[in-house]
């Protein structure tokens, strides 16, 4: 508790000099205007929004009594779910051998290594494990029965610690801001520069991360060497009283951080009417501040920049190019993939329902972990080994999941742009399968191109603000002056807004941006890895596409396959089928329904005022989360579709023949369609 409020308070003091800085940039931008490249792809609000990204079975360890147990694991993005358990991803890392996770652990205590063979850790019951491991918080194991289903789920796991690490709001044009930037000043006071790769999560995950980083070690060394017990007992122990520390530190982390962001909110008005009224003369006191820093280190930067920095800069952008443009070009590929498989199947017969049902499919691609895991797994190949030391990066694991979320969107934006362009073109006209293919080729192709611009702009900007934490870091280090004389040349009335240790990195900023620049446009100009010319501007040819973006996303169910007539029993809560929760993949397979290993019933919550909780098979929740979005094609689909309806304690009460009609689903049962090959 002590460490907690030593290391908030601190922070907390450079958090509110970086807020009053953040609202200054915030308010001049607002008022001077400006910005990049505009986009050609439109960008989606909310992508997530009731969407289910994956669901199913898995074998989960319990450290209580030491057990495997069935669970049923459902992923999404919905906080009125309510669960027996949450994990919450960030900071974690997803393995797929007790051999790596051994690894991890041998470090967690200095001098006790456990070997894989001589009693295990956890003794896994399949040969396909899957290991969230963190450094600070709990550890949690599962175990599936499949290579195949090990693959899936490793995949979805990452996906869902990218997700979860990007906790940061990019739309908080002040709160955002201030919070990294008083991050990375308050570690450089410490003598940490560089990346950091504990950044990750909400601010008060990461601030539990920072009070974590010098805590724990020191709480190492003082316990440590007095557990007691076999090696893995005295592991097991180590790991249980981090976990217990962490939940404190973070307990208090989440009060402090939610005080301070009030107490600097509270002076955001007084601020804001100040800035608006004195902008000039704060911009120019800011501009003779500059000056006198650019005089003092300047002379110093550029020797530093041409003997240390200017000979590895071309090595450093093309270990960042390779490997990233790969996987944008991967995503370029998966999309035109997926487009080429719905032009053949709308070719074969179908017409718009056909249509509709793979645009439902293809809607959510971006966030598709599997089909989504060949491109991501392209940048996992970058490598700045032999940079890394020399620039005080730790890992290359920053750059690559910022380089994965940025892929991501692209792909978001690109699905989102051809999903309007297409019903734009099929709004109010009857075509056949020949028309329709024509229609999605052309619309394919105008979103292509736009890709391949964006793709262009994107990377160029990823690459420059690579290069930038790479070398920035070094550079201020190397330097590190001090500017005690230069305080006294601020004006008091300003000083909120004005801090010696902003100007300074600015004025180092600018002395290597030229150089970075000049970079990545010849990179450029040799047309490497596809990247366009800085002179080159897209002609615009679908000058109303932006009042598109404005609309909200098209739901292709309700449109075209009649999506209201979905039965009262299918999974999705909402009542309204233009509400209903859409699975973008699952575990299910359909072909082969053999027995399943995870039969046990599980106990599912329910309302508070519902008077029976519902116990349902997994096998049946995984039928069903597959199958709801398709009733009204199952019912009059002939010959192979049957109905099973499940009581609320999870038996099978009734198998029908859907051609039939004749069951009557109730309230209390769950509805599955089974299809039979």
């Amino acid at each position: 508790t002590a460490r907690t409020r030593q290391v908030t308070g601190e922070f907390g003091h450079v958090y509110e000099q970086q807020y009053a800085v953040a609202l200054f940039n915030s308010v001049r931008f607002e008022i001077e205007g400006g910005g990049g490249p505009q986009s050609q792809l439109l960008h989606r609000k909310n992508p997530l929004e009731d969407r289910s990204i994956f669901s199913g079975g898995l074998f989960q360890y319990l450290e209580e009594n030491k057990r495997w147990r069935n669970r049923f694991v459902f992923v999404a993005h919905e906080r009125s779910l309510r669960p027996k358990g949450t994990i919450n991803c960030a900071g974690y890392k997803a393995l797929t051998s007790m051999e790596e996770y051994l690894e991890l652990i041998n470090t967690s205590l200095p001098g006790i290594k456990a070997k894989v063979g001589s009693g295990q850790f956890v003794k896994c019951a399949t040969q396909f494990p899957l290991i969230l491991w963190h450094p600070y918080a709990r550890h949690h194991y599962f175990c599936v029965l499949t290579e195949k289903e090990q693959k899936k789920w490793h995949a979805v796991l990452q996906d869902c610690v990218r997700h979860s690490n990007n906790g940061l709001s990019e739309e908080c044009r002040v709160q955002t801001p201030a919070f990294t930037d008083a991050m990375r000043l308050h570690r450089q006071a410490q003598g940490h520069y560089g990346t950091w790769d504990m950044m990750c999560g909400g601010p008060p995950q990461i601030l539990a991360n920072l009070v974590m980083e010098t805590l724990h070690p020191e709480l190492r060394n003082l316990i440590g060497p007095r557990l007691k017990g076999k090696i893995q007992q005295r592991q097991r122990n180590w790991m249980l009283i981090s976990e217990a520390v962490y939940k404190q530190v973070l307990s208090q982390t989440q009060a402090q951080y939610e005080a301070l962001v009030q107490a600097c909110e509270v002076q955001t008005s007084r601020l804001d009417t100040v800035l608006r009224t004195d902008m000039d003369q704060i911009i120019t006191s800011k501009e003779h501040v500059s000056g006198k820093i650019r005089a003092l280190v300047l002379p110093r930067a550029g020797q530093l920049l041409r003997g240390s920095v200017q000979p590895f800069l071309s090595s450093i952008l093309e270990a960042l190019m390779e490997p990233t443009s790969r996987g944008f070009s991967e995503v370029r590929d998966v999309f035109f993939r997926e487009l080429v498989e719905v032009s053949k199947n709308t070719l074969n017969g179908g017409g718009k329902d056909k249509l509709a049902e793979h645009m439902e499919k293809i809607s959510m691609l971006a966030f598709h972990p599997v089909k989504m895991q060949s491109c991501y797994e392209k940048v996992e190949q970058l490598n700045l080994e032999g940079l890394q030391q020399r620039f005080d990066v730790s890992s290359p694991s920053v750059f690559i999941q910022r380089a994965q979320i940025l892929m991501r969107e692209q792909m978001d934006n690109a699905v989102y742009t051809f999903e309007h362009l297409l019903h734009q073109s099929l709004e109010g006209k009857v075509q056949g399968g020949e028309d329709l293919c024509k229609t999605i080729h052309c619309c394919q192709d105008r979103v292509l191109k736009k890709y391949d611009y964006d793709s262009s702009t994107v990377r160029k900007k990823f690459f420059k603000e690579a290069l930038l934490q790479i070398i920035i870091p070094y550079m201020l280090k190397q330097l590190s002056p001090s500017f005690h004389l230069v305080r006294e040349l601020i004006f008091e009335d300003f000083s909120q807004f004005i801090l010696v240790e902003n100007v300074f990195e600015e004025v180092v900023l600018q002395s290597v941006t030229k150089d970075i620049m000049m970079a990545v446009k010849e990179a450029a100009v040799q047309k490497k890895h596809n990247l366009y010319r800085d002179s080159m501007i897209l002609t615009n040819s679908d000058p109303n596409l932006h009042l598109l973006g404005e609309n909200p996303s098209v739901d292709w169910a309700t449109q075209f396959r009649g999506g209201n007539e979905e039965p009262e029993g299918a999974l999705g809560g909402g009542g309204q089928s233009s509400r209903r929760r859409r699975q973008v993949v699952s575990m299910i397979q359909l072909d082969e329904m053999g027995p399943l290993p995870y039969e046990s019933c599980l106990e599912t919550p329910t309302e508070p005022d519902s008077p029976d909780s519902v116990g349902l098979s997994a096998r049946a929740l995984r039928i069903c989360s597959e199958m709801h979005n398709y009733g009204s094609w199952a019912v009059t689909h002939p010959l192979v579709l049957h109905v099973l309806l499940f009581s609320s304690r999870g038996h099978c009460r009734q198998a029908v023949d859907a051609n039939s009609l004749a069951c009557h689903p109730t309230e209390m049962d769950i509805v599955v369609y089974n299809i039979s090959l």
